[in-house]
């Protein structure tokens, strides 16, 4: 079994299965002339719901949706405009109601931020958390973050 990936390891762009291109824009920037911290909410959350939303994913059972619980962020480096950026996600975990995510910002092959996500899956009419389906599990899986074996998920 392989161990347990460490946050403070410099992450690698092919491990994040699901990857999308975005352009860092104008409007991203602080008065440092940087990307502000908040913008990587964004970034992060671009990354999550582009997958989780897409219907032919089969990740949003009828009646149930998606609430991120959590959002722990790892600021690595500056990142200016203009530029393209690469987002990565990887599953890193499943819980009983929750799945965890690994996600990553790169620009000009370089990781600049790195984050881990936790999302709860509710039902929409009484948004209390429902266990995870078999199917959402078995639809998860080809976006496991590389280097982790299926034990470590759950």
């Amino acid at each position: 079994m392989n161990a347990p990936i460490r946050s403070d390891a410099t992450p690698r762009l092919e491990d994040y299965p699901y990857r999308l291109s975005d352009n860092v824009r104008f409007a991203d920037l602080d008065p440092n002339g940087h990307v502000n911290n908040a913008v990587y909410a964004s970034y992060f959350e671009t990354g999550r719901v582009t997958l989780m939303k897409d219907r032919s994913k089969g990740l949003v059972p009828e009646g149930l949706a998606w609430i991120m619980v959590r959002l722990d962020i790892h600021f690595r480096a500056e990142l200016h405009w203009p530029g393209a950026i690469e987002l990565g996600l990887g599953v890193a975990k499943f819980g009983r109601t929750s799945v965890t995510f690994d996600q990553v910002v790169f620009s000009q092959g370089r990781c600049v931020a790195s984050a881990q996500a936790v999302t709860v899956l509710i039902d929409e009419a009484t948004r209390k958390p429902v266990p995870l389906t078999d199917d959402v599990k078995a639809n998860l899986k080809p976006w496991i973050h590389r280097g982790l074996d299926q034990d470590q998920l759950d």
